[in-house]
């Protein structure tokens, strides 16, 4: 372990087409739902009953498509099987999402068929709502008789094959929060749900109560652990049980379990509840209660997303650091006139690679080109304050981006490769250690990570190996040392190898592709979604990407380019960033 003393620094179709589907990439497009649950809080409309002289290869399309309706344990599929099918077919054994599912014929009889239902994978659907992405081809055999002049289903393998298609309208995307290790920032756990609005409170909250997913549960907290319930249901903020969580009238929940529970566990609390609530477009006020009191006596008639602001998931600290780039070598802060040197080390040396800015911009970390010939290492990661003096702390043949962790104090990099290092400051004494980070998991996985970007929680790595895209969880060990954790591939129909990466939201990235295209695209951390983004005025090859809830930001072939995420839809293109018109430059958010 190494140890400098830093002192008190003063601070598509071809391409997507497993996603897709379709002749080209849709932009800009609505996120969709891609999941399932259990019956809990479906819609309980009874579903129309098979067609009446169906032809049995017709009737088997029909019963996939009727597949994506959960209710009642798949009432409405259900009505296809035969008595004894549909006794013993187990739905909840699995859902698999295919994009494609092709029927081919097997042998048959005036009262028998068999089909096999070829269907190319795309993800599977754990219990709870989770989305795990995968890709492969599957083959299940299907066998029919005739029952009472009518082909019905008789012998089917257990779980469910639904076509994703059928999910765009039926499902939808909700984010359950919960705590990270700091207990500062509220984490995402993406969640696919179905069922009435008058019940998606209910099943929000139950799923809070349940906890987050086994990839998550080493990294985060849930104040809604332990013995925390429900007492009563769950109504509008006046007491009303009718079309709770729909149009406005709030929601009041009363918890049981809390009596130990101090004022700010109780805050952590609320906080996981509204913004999930709040995310799912689920209005205030929401009226919390402890044991039928208040939650918070200050607050008797409920709170509100003002209350727990300090929280907000989408909450972007560059609104106070503001834009920076690399220019010439060095680090600039940037507006709409232009660019100027910051104060300190980084804004004065002419050789750096890449930097990346603490979140409340009173560090900096960069990659710096030592000048020095082979076999001698030609990069150097340095450690400095924003206006003030740096030194190296690790040295390499290749060095990625640096990128810092939620506290501030510590900001991970790779070594060659291979080597991920962890340099952490102590706030009290300015000391920074440099320690490695047990990242066998990602390893196992290629030969070379050339991106790792910690989320804005810290919480989650996102990680280019080998050009594919991973997300990892990232755990502190009882030690207290690091490691990265569960690694997913979430961008499965990419088509061309990831160049850069960055975190847009919690639960969002977006990717620079190497392909020219279609050059950036975004995909959700479970890799349920993938789209394109606009390539409008981009000029191939884009070769850097920083993102925010807001806005992203690319270097290209030109300049340095602007995407408004609060643009219209359809006039939402990159713009030319002024302060950085016409110069060769890397944009820098902080993180």
């Amino acid at each position: 372990m190494n140890s400098r003393g830093i002192g008190p620094l003063v601070v598509l179709c071809s391409v997507l087409a497993l996603l897709v589907g379709c002749a080209s990439l849709p932009e800009s497009s609505t996120p969709q739902a891609i999941g399932s649950l259990s019956a809990a809080g479906a819609e309980t409309t009874t579903p129309p009953p098979p067609a009446a002289g169906r032809e049995p290869d017709r009737l088997v399309r029909d019963f996939i498509a009727a597949s994506a309706s959960s209710a009642n344990r798949h009432q409405a599929a259900r009505q296809f099987l035969t008595s004894g099918a549909s006794t013993g077919w187990d739905d909840g054994a699995k859902t698999v999402v295919a994009d494609k599912i092709d029927l081919l014929y097997g042998p048959r009889t005036d009262t028998e068929a068999e089909y096999t239902l070829r269907s190319n994978t795309v993800g599977l659907l754990a219990s709870g709502g989770d989305y795990q992405a995968g890709a492969g081809t599957v083959d299940t055999t299907i066998k029919m008789v005739k029952v009472d002049g009518e082909w019905r289903i008789d012998e089917l393998p257990p779980g469910v094959l639904i076509d994703r298609s059928q999910f765009f309208s039926a499902y939808q995307r909700k984010s359950l929060y919960f705590v990270d290790p700091l207990g500062s920032e509220l984490v995402p756990d993406v969640r696919w749900l179905t069922g009435a609005s008058d019940q998606m409170a209910n099943q929000l909250v139950q799923l809070l109560i349940d906890g987050p997913k086994s990839t998550l549960e080493s990294a985060v907290s849930n104040e809604l652990a332990d013995d925390v319930g429900v007492r009563g249901p769950i109504t509008k903020a006046d007491g009303r049980t009718g079309q709770v969580g729909v149009g406005s009238g709030g929601v009041r929940i009363d918890f049981g379990g809390l009596q130990s529970m101090d004022a700010k566990n109780r805050e952590l609390l609320a906080a996981q509840v509204i913004w999930t609530l709040a995310s799912a477009e689920i209005s205030g006020p929401y009226v919390l209660l402890a044991d039928g009191q208040p939650l918070d006596n200050s607050k008797p008639d409920g709170w509100t997303t003002l209350d727990v602001a300090e929280f907000d998931p989408l909450g972007t600290p560059e609104d106070t650091v503001g834009l920076h780039a690399v220019v010439g070598g060095r680090l600039v802060s940037v507006d709409d006139t232009g660019t100027t040197p910051v104060p300190g080390y980084f804004g004065t040396v002419t050789n750096l690679r890449t930097v990346a800015l603490s979140t409340d911009g009173t560090l900096v970390a960069g990659v710096a080109d030592t000048g020095r010939p082979a076999p001698e290492p030609s990069s150097a990661l340095m450690i400095g304050g924003y206006d003030s003096g740096a030194f190296p702390v690790a040295e390499g043949q290749s060095i990625t981006r640096p990128t810092w962790g939620a506290d501030n104090n510590a900001v991970w990099a790779v070594i060659d490769g291979t080597n991920v290092i962890r340099a952490a400051r102590d706030p009290a004494t300015g000391q920074v250690s440099v320690v490695p980070v047990d990242a066998g998991a990602v390893t196992a996985l290629g030969s070379r990570i050339t991106d790792l970007r910690l989320s804005r929680d810290g919480v989650r790595a996102a990680m280019i190996v080998d050009g594919l895209v991973y997300v990892a969880t990232v755990v502190r060990q009882e030690n207290g040392l690091y490691s990265l954790t569960s690694p997913r591939a979430v961008a499965n129909g990419l088509g061309s190898d990831a160049l850069a990466l960055d975190w847009s939201t919690g639960d969002s990235i977006v990717i620079v592709r190497i392909a020219t295209d279609v050059p950036v695209v975004q995909v959700t951390t479970d890799g349920s979604r993938l789209d394109a983004l606009p390539s409008r005025n981009l000029t191939a090859p884009v070769l850097s990407v920083d993102a925010s809830p807001s806005n992203e930001f690319v270097a290209d072939s030109r300049a340095v380019f602007e995407l408004d995420n609060n643009d219209p839809a359809g006039d939402r293109y990159w713009r030319e960033v002024p302060g950085l018109a016409g110069v060769k430059a890397t944009p820098i958010l902080p993180g």
